[in-house]
């Protein structure tokens, strides 16, 4: 049986393959593919952003070797920095709530 941590490593895996490689490399996501992926899989944290540039920055910030592209490395930063985002954002409202 796996443990919780391996489930979500083979799920980051399987999400990134599922969308890569339709446009091209298929070890990579182009942009488009990213933003289809952003789009499906956190739609709700983009529509919070009511910035129309909001998927050409990402991408731009995660193509460390500017080839237009993100693979698989390039991608788990954006989750890392997602998470690191998320769990701080509920200890915050933890926090609050203890106050209150």
């Amino acid at each position: 049986m796996c443990s919780n941590l391996k489930k979500a490593m083979m799920g980051l895996i399987d999400v990134f393959h599922s969308y890569s490689g339709k446009e091209g490399d298929k070890y990579k996501l182009s942009k488009g593919e990213l933003k289809t992926l952003l789009q499906r899989e956190l739609g709700d944290l983009m529509a919070a952003s009511n910035d129309p540039t909001v998927v050409d920055k990402i991408m731009t910030d995660l193509d460390e070797n500017q080839d237009g592209q993100v693979d698989f490395q390039e991608f788990v930063v954006l989750v890392a920095a997602l998470t690191v985002a998320c769990n701080d954002f509920f200890i915050d409202c933890e926090k609050s709530c203890k106050k209150n």
